[in-house]
C-alpha cells in the first residue's frame, strides 16, 4: 500500500497569514498530528536557524502547529540539538539566544523551548541499534524519551546529502555533537593543489582550523578535519571535493541515526516539510545561500521516506529538472531514501493528496 502524503501549494510572496491558513487546512485534512492526545509529551524537532540568516520555518507556523497539538490534549515543546562546527549554536546557552533572536520564545510559540546540553549526562542518551555502520547512536535524550515526535523541516539542498529533508532533520539534527562527528568522520575532502589559487576562503570557514596557508596555497590537515564540508562549499575553484563513497557512507549513517530516533515511535510520529525559500545549501550555512527553486508548498505525512520523496519530486518538477542534482552532482540523491526504505522507516511509493 502506498503511503499518503498530503500537500498544499504555496506561491512566492504569499504573506504569513495566507500560508498559515493553508497550513491549518493541511493539518486538519491530513490528521498528521492525530496521535497527540492523552497528555502525551510531544517533542517538535526543528532548526532555529543560523545566526544572521532567515533559512528556517517561521515561528508563526510553529505556533499554529503547537496550538494544534495542545488542543488535542498533548504537551508540545520545541527543540534542536547543538552543532558540530563553531558558531552561536555550538552550546545550548548561545543556541537559545539565536532562537530568541529569530522569534522563538515562550510568548510567541506558546510552548517551552529546550536545547539539550550534552555536557549534562541527563540530556544525552545512547541508543543501541546495531546497524551496519552505527552500533550505538548518541542523541539528545529528549527526542527518545518524549512520548511522541514531530519533525518540522525546511526542505533545501545540502553539499553532502544532495538535499536536506525530514530524514536529515532527524538523523543529523537529533544527534549530539559526538553523534554528528561519527556521521561526518568519513567525509574528509580531497584537496587538489593544482586548482588552488591561495584565496584563503577555505581557511576562513574551517571550524576546527584544519586548513592553513603555506606558500600561498592551502594545506589540509586530515587528522583535524571533521568532514563538515564548509571548505568545499566555500572554494571558488573546486579545489576541494568530498569523495563520493564518503558521501554515501554519511547518508547511511544519518539514516541509521534517524532509525535510532524513530524505531520506538511507530504510530506516534508526524512529519511536515516546508518546501519554500529553497536554498542551495543547508540552513547551517552562514554565508550567501542561493535560492535555486520557486516556492512549492507544504507537505504532511506519517511516513518520513515518502514525504521526502514527494518533496523532492515536486521541487524538481517545479524547476523542470533535477535541481539538487544540478547543484550537487557528486551526491547520490536517492541513496538516503532507498536506505531508509531498506531499514523499514518508510516507503518510496506514495499517494499525493492535494488539499
Amino acid at each position: 500500500m502506498k503511503s499518503k502524503v498530503y500537500f498544499v501549494p504555496v506561491e512566492d510572496a504569499e504573506d504569513i497569514n495566507a500560508v498559515n491558513g493553508k497550513l491549518k487546512l493541511l493539518l486538519a485534512e491530513s490528521r498528521v498530528l492525530a496521535f497527540a492526545e492523552g497528555g502525551r509529551k510531544v517533542v517538535v524537532k526543528l532548526h532555529f536557524g543560523e545566526e544572521g540568516t532567515d533559512a528556517f520555518v517561521r515561528p508563526d507556523h510553529l505556533r499554529l502547529i503547537c496550538d494544534d497539538i495542545a488542543k488535542k490534549g498533548a504537551v508540545p515543546f520545541l527543540s534542536d540539538a547543538n552543532t558540530l562546527y563553531r558558531g552561536k549554536r555550538l552550546n545550548s546557552k548561545d543556541h537559545l539566544e539565536v532562537a530568541t533572536a529569530h522569534g522563538f520564545t515562550r510568548e510567541t510559540v506558546g510552548v517551552d523551548i529546550f536545547i539539550p546540553d550534552e555536557t549534562k549526562e541527563a540530556d544525552v542518551r545512547e541508543v543501541q541499534i546495531d546497524q551496519r555502520l552505527i552500533k550505538t547512536a548518541k542523541v539528545g535524550r529528549c527526542y527518545v524519551d518524549a512520548d511522541a515526535f514531530v519533525a518540522v523541516t525546511h526542505f533545501k539542498g545540502h553539499a553532502l546529502t544532495g538535499f536536506g529533508g525530514t530524514l536529515k532533520n532527524i538523523g543529523m539534527g537529533c544527534a549530539t555533537r559526538q553523534g554528528k562527528l561519527a556521521q561526518h568522520c568519513d567525509a574528509t575532502p580531497t584537496f587538489y593543489e593544482d586548482k588552488c589559487v591561495g584565496c584563503g576562503e577555505c581557511e576562513k570557514v574551517c571550524p576546527v582550523a584544519a586548513i592553513h596557508m603555506e606558500d600561498d596555497r592551502s594545506v589540509l590537515n586530515k587528522e583535524k578535519c571533521i568532514g563538515c564540508a564548509s571548505c568545499v562549499a566555500a572554494c571558488p575553484n573546486m579545489a576541494l571535493f568530498i569523495d563520493l563513497q564518503a558521501g554515501d557512507e554519511l547518508q547511511k549513517k544519518m539514516v541509521e541515526y534517524a532509525y535510532a530516533i524513530l524505531k520506538d515511535k511507530k504510530g506516534k510520529a508526524g512529519f511536515l516539510n516546508f518546501a519554500v525559500r529553497i536554498n542551495k545549501e543547508c540552513d547551517c550555512w552562514r554565508y550567501e545561500n542561493q535560492r535555486i527553486a520557486p516556492d512549492v508548498g507544504i507537505f504532511a505525512s506519517a511516513d518520513p521516506v515518502a514525504i521526502d520523496k514527494a518533496s523532492l519530486d515536486l521541487v524538481n518538477a517545479s524547476c523542470g529538472k533535477e535541481i539538487f542534482k544540478e547543484f550537487h552532482p557528486e551526491q547520490n540523491h536517492l541513496l538516503q531514501l532507498e536506505y531508509a526504505q531498506k531499514l523499514e522507516l518508510g516507503s518510496l511509493d506514495y499517494e499525493l493528496i492535494r488539499v
